[in-house]
């Protein structure tokens, strides 16, 4: 928590790749910290995986630097906090977006307000929304169930220093088989759950939650590299929730969050409440899991 009439210091790493396909992303987050965190002391961050590299536009408290593609939104969260470097010690929290993060289910972004970022403030934890398939997946010899959505999440610097990079997997050559027909490799370290639920979810299914992905396209040998791609960051999202829980970094969801402040002091807050309950007792939007 900070000091009393310290405003909270944050910094927000915003990636895209370009601006054609949602222009008003900046502006849109801008907006929900000028209505929402009024008094949060935030610089800006943009990170254009369209740009090369060395690219830098330094505009004080915005800065526009170019990025890395190869992993998408989390190798472009890598080049931000290499560029930022100790300067990140300087900042309370560390707020990541991307630009596609007003999309699908968008109702708990009206959560995040100025007294709940205090609450997290000096806290092991990664608030935002936490996602969770019907049943367990494995991958890589974990099993998970339940991730943080990688397109609005805030973290300690603490904890992003403690990740080291944000990408897990590089590249797809032990899990893909080529093939649209049978797109993963028979011997990849994925279990056919998951394998069934990434297909489902590329290519327009419902997993179950009545949710479908807007971007979702037919599986051929045209769109296999797309298909590779895609994948490969939704690994990287359900394994980002992984390491963090190694780390002993909660995933706290920001509806539950919300919903605990609304009822009673900071001090009442469980912070050890398992993802399961959190989803169970928002106020809004309830989930039930075994």
């Amino acid at each position: 928590m900070p000091a009393q009439n310290i405003p909270v210091r944050v910094l927000t790493i915003l990636v895209r790749f370009g601006t054609e396909q949602y222009e008003h992303s900046e502006r849109e987050i801008d907006e929900i910290f000028e209505r929402q965190m009024p008094g949060v002391d935030r610089t800006v961050l943009v990170v254009d995986n369209a740009l090369p590299g060395g690219f830098v536009d330094d505009g004080g408290k915005r800065v526009l630097i170019g990025g890395d593609n190869s992993a998408r939104e989390f190798s472009g969260f890598d080049q931000a906090i290499q560029f930022i470097g100790s300067a990140i010690w300087r900042y309370d929290l560390v707020h990541f977006a991307t630009s596609a993060f007003n999309t699908l289910y968008t109702s708990y972004l009206s959560r995040f307000t100025t007294r709940l970022v205090e609450a997290v403030v000096d806290r092991a934890v990664c608030i935002g929304h936490i996602d969770a398939y019907n049943e367990a997946v494995q991958i890589l010899g974990f099993r998970t169930q339940h991730w943080v959505r990688s397109c609005f999440f805030f973290l300690s610097p603490a904890d992003v220093r403690g990740l080291g990079s944000f990408v897990t997997i590089r590249g797809g050559s032990d899990f893909f088989s080529g093939d649209p027909q049978a797109p993963f490799r028979p011997d990849a370290a994925l279990s056919g759950a998951y394998r069934r639920y990434i297909v489902e979810w590329l290519t327009g299914g419902d997993l179950g939650q009545g949710v479908v992905w807007h971007s979702s396209f037919a599986l051929t040998t045209e769109t296999r590299c797309a298909f590779e791609h895609k994948a490969v960051s939704i690994m990287n999202e359900n394994l980002l929730g992984v390491r963090l829980r190694a780390m002993r970094c909660r995933l706290i969801d920001v509806t539950w969050l919300s919903t605990m402040l609304s009822r009673g002091a900071l001090t009442s807050v469980q912070w050890d409440t398992s993802w399961q309950q959190q989803l169970a007792h928002r106020d809004r939007d309830a989930l039930v899991f075994p």
